[in-house]
């Protein structure tokens, strides 16, 4: 007897594959997921329910149809009409505070600040010039240079001098003002439609990434699909039986977790490709961590089967390994064998991906201004700024107002896809924009406003957060603080990424932390793996709020200094214990951070040389810093510790030196230590003591 899979059947139909599923379980008929067969006779019996209750509602639809349009024109117009009402009242009232600033008699004059303001910017609302400002913070004690931020209490007494009453604004009204509109449309679910996927394709190096976007393409155009693919706007579009599919051709982890970490949750669905005769590699764990983090579902491309070597059941093994369970093995992530070399699963794993965005019933608006995402962006000589953006609601027209990010403008011209002008979009388009005042950044949102007006005001709003934001610390989660962010209630979940010079280390690390966890906060390993700290470790540990435990490894410099810049804490240690005695005390609120490592410097190994009764020197350059006689240094061998010790001779020539500066070649003696080797980092570093305030 034959059978029908779910998935197929819910297509004759015209129905989601979960809908269909609630349904089946109606009739009592049980099926576990949209791969599930049914036998002949009960689809028989599912299409006939179906046909009847099909006709019987068409019926109703044609009594109905008329007084339905009726009752949502109205209730449409009268929620636009309250929108406009509620936006018009809050103007004119911002307009009426800008004339009363304006009054330039100070007598019972009052002023609006916020928590912080640039000394300049006050000078300007009182009237004077700002030397005179500074003078006044001098006599208060207070020095502030011309752009630096004073808080409100000192704007106050500044305020009060010139007979000027200073309010302080307060959070309702800032968050007005800030919320760029972006709720004033509220969506009826009888608006919503169908929208296409947008996928992001990840992976190990030399997996097929690439080769599968380019067999895609190939695919689909030597087909004759309306769509194409291309690579020049940093999206493409292709379709598959009438079904669109967005794919960001920015593929990779890093990406696809940078857009992440600045809150552009954009993508649907992730691609993780594996080459068969490779398997699961260290970027493909780092692939599986990342989407795991991003809460996207995942589908498997099991590449290059083609190859004599190929191996698909020790791929799906080492991903069960990894806690990722494919359908065939009991789990719930969809698996596709395919090779993007011969053009093999293609139009099979384009049926998946339709088949688990149905799943997911992604729908969008099309008729209201349209909200998105910026993906790429950049200064065209010619053009001046562009961006390509995703639409992922609304429908994004020539001529319309736009805030994106920190950036404002009204947009000129939009190219598709293939290259062509368009002059309107709707829903999970990928689009190029012309006509911003400054190039925004990727990730940014970007929102369709009523005016020009609007959409300035907001820009320069966003600007002014930015500039405050640049002179706070970013309140990224950190041990010293860590108890107390327990105790307020905002830290419930510890993540922890953890990276060791061995596999044993990194397991032995993993178990011990997961220990830690207690009622009031949950530890997660959310990446552990061996190898020196990377750039990407320092993304996801931004996207996910995660601290990064270091054993017996040293990033390198541009690693530590993204981590400063991204305010990530990062930990390293040489004793498994004191790494989680340090979190087990944060934990508790007993962290003593009396002390602190201050690295000197770095040396590159460029020569050795054998000393009778003295022992290996090491001939090195000193690449930035500076390294001292009396610091400790510790050998990095490819981003991994080997020795931490002392200098027992610092050189330079023949003479004895205190320290040497940048730039400079020395000559280093480690105490009872010979294994230096060229292309070895020496690390110059200090124990301070954290001063008590």
């Amino acid at each position: 007897m034959s059978k029908i899979r779910v998935y197929q059947l819910a297509k004759k139909i015209g129905l989601s594959s979960k809908e269909l599923i609630l349904k089946l379980k109606e009739f009592d008929l049980e099926v576990v997921n949209h791969m599930s067969t049914l036998e002949d006779e009960d689809a028989k019996l599912i299409l006939e329910y179906y046909h009847e209750k099909k006709e019987d509602s068409n019926k109703e639809a044609n009594n109905k149809d008329a007084s339905n349009k009726s009752n949502e024109n109205s209730v449409s117009n009268a929620n636009n009409k309250e929108v406009s009402k509620n936006k018009k009242d809050r103007d004119e009232k911002r307009e009426e505070e800008n004339l009363a600033n304006q009054n330039t008699n100070n007598d019972n004059k009052e002023l609006i600040f916020s928590e912080k303001t640039i000394v300049k910017d006050l000078a300007e609302r009182i009237g004077v010039e700002p030397n005179e400002i500074i003078m006044k913070l001098v006599n208060l004690g207070i020095m502030a240079a011309v752009n630096q931020e004073i808080d409100f209490d000192t704007v106050e007494i500044i305020a009060e001098e010139y007979g000027i009453k200073a309010i302080k604004e307060t959070i309702e009204e800032e968050e007005e003002e800030d919320e760029d509109i972006l709720e004033q449309i509220v969506d009826n679910p009888e608006d919503l439609v169908k929208r296409a996927p947008i996928v992001t394709v990840m992976g190990h190096v030399d997996h097929g990434k690439t080769s599968l976007l380019d067999a895609i393409r190939k695919t689909k155009v030597t087909a004759g699909e309306a769509g194409g693919i291309t690579q020049h706007i940093g999206a493409s579009e292709v379709k598959i039986n009438g079904e669109k599919i967005v794919f960001l051709d920015t593929p990779g982890h890093e990406a696809f977790t940078t857009l992440r970490a600045r809150g552009a949750e954009i993508t649907d669905i992730a691609i993780l490709v594996v080459a068969a005769d490779d398997g699961v590699m260290p970027q493909t764990i780092e692939a599986i961590n990342h989407a795991k983090a991003a809460e996207v579902p995942l589908i498997v491309a099991v590449n290059k089967i083609d190859k004599p070597n190929a191996n698909p059941d020790r791929v799906k093994q080492e991903l069960a390994e990894h806690g990722v369970l494919i359908e065939e093995w009991g789990g719930d992530v969809v698996s596709v064998s395919v090779s993007a070399l011969k053009g093999e699963g293609i139009d099979q794993l384009l049926e998946m991906i339709i088949l688990v965005s149905e799943m997911q019933e992604l729908k969008a608006n099309p008729n209201r201004p349209a909200i998105g995402t910026i993906i790429e962006s950049e200064l065209n000589k010619g053009r001046g700024p562009v961006a390509t953006v995703i639409v992922q609601t609304g429908t994004l027209s020539v001529g319309d107002s736009v805030v994106a990010g920190h950036t404002h403008g009204r947009i000129r011209a939009m190219i598709n896809d293939k290259g062509e002008r368009v002059t309107k979009v709707g829903p999970s388009s990928a689009v190029e924009i012309q006509g911003l005042s400054d190039v925004p950044e990727a990730g940014d949102r970007f929102q369709i406003v009523k005016d020009d007006k609007t959409a300035r005001k907001i820009a320069e709003r966003r600007q002014q957060k930015i500039r405050e934001k640049n002179l706070k610390s970013s309140q990224r989660v950190s041990l010293e603080d860590l108890f107390e962010q327990i105790q307020e209630g905002k830290v419930k979940d510890l993540n922890v990424i953890v990276k060791a010079d061995a596999q044993g280390s990194v397991e032995a690390l993993k178990q011990s932390l997961l220990k830690l966890s207690n009622e009031e906060v949950r530890v997660n390993v959310i990446h552990g793996a061996v190898g020196t700290v990377t750039e990407s470790d320092i993304l996801l540990a931004s996207a996910s709020n995660a601290i990064i435990i270091g054993f017996n490894v040293r990033p390198s410099s541009s690693v530590t200094n993204m981590a400063e810049r991204e305010s990530i804490e990062l930990k390293t240690y040489r004793i498994i214990y004191e790494a989680i005695e340090d979190i087990e005390a944060a934990m508790k609120g007993m962290l003593d951070p009396e002390y602190k490592e201050v690295v000197l410097g770095k040396i590159e190994v460029r020569a050795t040389f054998k000393v009778p009764n003295v022992g290996v020197i090491a001939g090195g350059y000193v690449q930035e810093g500076k390294v001292t006689r009396n610091s400790n240094i510790r050998l990095v061998r490819d981003g991994i510790v080997i020795h931490d010790g002392k200098i027992s001779s610092l050189k330079r020539f023949k003479d004895d030196v205190r320290e040497v500066l940048t730039g400079y070649e020395c000559g280093i003696g480690i105490e009872n230590y010979n294994d230096v080797k060229e292309g070895d980092i020496i690390e110059s570093y200090v124990i301070e003591e954290i001063k008590k305030i």
